[in-house]
């Protein structure tokens, strides 16, 4: 049994249908997007408020639609045994602020007031992020000027000042997370007389007021503001992540929408264009758009049968971070070997304590322990390089991360705190994380905060590899099989275990003689892990 889905409460006033996101015979989720509205002051995306089948659509590009109307229909297969629900909130237009009263400050004789302008009430309790800051201090702005751009999951708006007048302080900034209430600026304002509250203004009062400040305005205030108001990118949230997957530029994309607004598909088109123009470069130049010559385009199926197996998402995203690290770090490798023989016998006359725990006890907690104790010894190893590229960013903290592999690609969950933590705490968190890794139960939070990786292969194999930095950290251990090998001792070869170590640093802030300072210490802290405790 179908059911009518109407727009939920978007505030006073209407919105324009911008982006149709569904379709009839569409199978939707609940919390799905189901079209794109935009007014005068917000885009918002209308989320489904259940899941099911699109049986009818009910609107279409164009429409001008307001709280109530109706939508479509949808098949939930949950109609008939329950009432309709409550349509989902969606993020609210912002009111207008216009009123009487403000009219009638406006005519009122002024006096020079400090105002401070705060978030409206903006449909969520939540937080939104600036995206865009249309003004600065010195502005002089007037009544319902946008000042700044909020950005949510599901809506974008522009914000307008309740009052004019000229911004002496600013108390925000952009990418910051705002939500109702919250301090923006403060505006020195013109506010109305005492005497004059109780006395009504004339009707054209307020249009005279407005056009005898007109002529005072600076022209080259005006000229100036001009241009940063046509450079304003105009598009959705929908819009705006799409761009930021695929490394787009909205300011360079050509709106094909309503009102200049940029749709989905111009920023697909956008990217397609890059694309190909970084596919001609080669013929003109003989190099690609970086400099870097193409890979050529092969017929594999020529030479034989063939199949095109789809990257999972995690293989995508895992290659273009590694592909940009390769760009951006001058690698270093650094081998070496770490004698371990008498940490191996430790850690099998621990066996029996550690299954009493409920933990196995592998090399790697002995690993992080040892590298934890560096990252405070050597503090380089524990920094970002700073964005101007001319200081660097110290850690007081100590975060590992770990590379576990799994059927979907490679995850790095991340050891908080190691330096706190016991050989046993890290093996059962280790174990714990790398099991939530495995099964896709992984928080995003688990895999942020890294201070250095180790990356281990030595369950599978090799003598060594040049693991790539996971900048914006500055280093990376890789691990690769222990074995027995002969060692001089003086007088004869002696049978010890040797732990292949690959450290690959960026060479920006690592030395190479850092570089091996660090694996040297790491070497003697494994050979000897009662040094630990000096």
């Amino acid at each position: 049994m179908s059911e009518l889905i109407r727009v939920p409460d978007i505030g006073n006033g209407d919105g324009e249908v911008i982006e149709l996101l569904v379709k009839v015979g569409d199978r939707i989720e609940a919390e799905q997007s189901l079209l794109t509205l935009e007014s005068d002051k917000a885009s918002m995306e209308i989320p489904a408020p259940r899941a099911g089948v699109i049986t009818r659509l009910l609107v279409k590009l164009g429409d001008k639609l307001k709280t109530g109307d109706d939508l479509l229909e949808l098949d939930s297969g949950e109609a008939a045994a329950a009432p309709a629900a409550e349509p989902a909130p969606a993020a609210a237009i912002t009111p207008e602020p216009k009123s009487e009263t403000v009219k009638a400050a406006a005519a009122a004789p002024a006096v020079s007031a400090l105002q401070d302008i705060r978030v409206p009430d903006i449909g969520s309790s939540g937080k939104a992020q600036i995206i865009e800051l249309l003004v600065k201090v010195g502005d002089t702005v007037e009544l319902e000027q946008s000042l700044l751009v909020l950005e949510s999951d599901k809506a974008s708006m522009e914000i307008p000042s309740p009052a004019a007048g000229v911004v002496s302080a600013l108390h925000v900034k952009l990418e910051e997370e705002v939500g109702t209430g919250d301090l923006i600026l403060q505006l020195q304002t013109s506010a109305a007389a005492p005497a004059a509250a109780s006395t009504p203004p004339p009707a054209a009062a307020a249009p005279a007021a407005v056009a005898a400040s007109a002529p005072s305005a600076q022209p080259e205030a005006s000229a100036a503001a001009a241009p940063a108001q046509d450079n304003k990118v105009h598009a959705g949230p929908a819009v705006r992540q799409l761009a930021r997957e695929l490394g787009a530029d909205l300011a360079a994309v050509t709106a094909s929408g309503p009102h200049g607004r940029i749709l989905k598909e111009d920023v697909q088109l956008f990217i397609k264009q890059q694309l190909q123009k970084a596919k001609q470069a080669p013929a003109a130049g003989g190099m690609g758009g970086s400099g870097i010559p193409p890979i050529p385009e092969v017929d594999f199926s020529k030479f034989g049968e063939i199949e095109e197996v789809a990257m999972t998402r995690l293989m995508q995203v895992g290659a273009a971070n590694l592909h940009r690290s390769w760009l951006n770090v001058p690698h270093v490798t650094q081998f070496d070997n770490a004698d371990i023989s008498e940490l191996e016998a430790f850690r099998i006359a621990q066996k029996a304590a550690a299954e009493k725990a409920g933990v196995k006890l592998t090399v790697l907690p002995f690993l992080l322990k040892a590298c934890a104790h560096l990252l405070l010894e050597l503090p380089d190893f524990n920094s970002s390089l700073a964005p101007s590229g001319k200081a660097l960013i110290r850690k007081k903290y100590v975060n590992i991360g770990f590379a576990v592999d799994t059927p979907d690609g490679l995850l790095v969950p991340v050891l908080k705190d190691v330096d706190k933590k016991s050989l046993l705490q890290l093996a059962a968190e280790a174990a714990e994380l790398a099991e939530k890794a495995r099964t896709k139960k992984l928080l995003p939070d688990a895999m942020q905060g890294a201070c250095f990786t180790i990356s281990s292969l030595g369950h599978i194999g090799g003598t060594g590899f040049t693991p790539i930095v996971n900048a914006p950290e500055v280093a990376i251990l890789g691990v690769s099989k222990a074995s027995i090998q002969p060692v001089w001792d003086g007088k004869a070869f002696q049978a010890h275990l040797l732990l292949p170590l690959s450290l690959s640093y960026d060479h920006r802030v690592i030395n190479g003689a850092a570089a091996a300072r660090f694996t040297r210490r790491l070497g003697e802290l494994l050979g000897d892990i009662r040094t630990l405790l000096l």
